[in-house]
């Protein structure tokens, strides 16, 4: 073994400071290729949380890098109560992606607020609940509040579907 890989031994943490450096690298690239008109009224702009975001991206690299060169090591998994012997459960798992997938094919289509709620609906049966009738009311109740939050928080309109002049 040469002395660079018997250095390296045990450090296995530089490979996700190097996988953070370069996705805040990536996302600084892609912000700075952002064409925006200045405006009086939002002086700060679109570009300015994307730049934070890589800035933090690269500075958690380093850190993390020097962390490791100097002897850092993360923990191991002590405490987790996981039997890695035992399969995984499809009977959860298929249905949990299955409301996932509808989610994705429903949204343009029907809307977010009837495919926000197949996807709430669904993850909690997927999950083992059988309150059909709450867990179906809180449901919609998510989906119109983040309809409506997107919508009147952020200014961002989610796809209204087939209720397009009823929300």
């Amino acid at each position: 073994m040469s002395s660079l890989t018997t250095g390296l031994k045990g450090r296995a943490e530089l490979g996700v400071a190097l996988l953070l450096g370069a996705v805040g690298v990536l996302v600084f690239l892609d912000a700075n290729g952002l064409v925006t008109p200045y405006s009086q009224s939002d002086p700060v702009g679109p570009k300015t949380v994307p730049f934070i975001v890589a800035g933090l991206l690269v500075a958690c690299a380093v850190l993390l890098a020097v962390n490791v060169i100097r002897g850092g090591q993360g923990e191991a998994e002590g405490g987790e109560d996981i039997d890695l012997t035992h399969p995984a459960d499809w009977k959860t798992i298929l249905p949990l992606a299955g409301a996932f997938i509808l989610n994705i094919l429903l949204i343009d289509w029907a809307g977010w607020v009837i495919s926000g709620t197949v996807l709430f609906w669904g993850s909690v049966l997927a999950l083992g609940s059988r309150r059909y009738i709450r867990d179906g009311l809180i449901s919609v109740a998510l989906s119109l509040l983040t309809f409506y939050g997107f919508y009147l928080g952020l200014g961002i309109a989610l796809p209204a579907g087939l209720l397009e002049g009823i929300l």
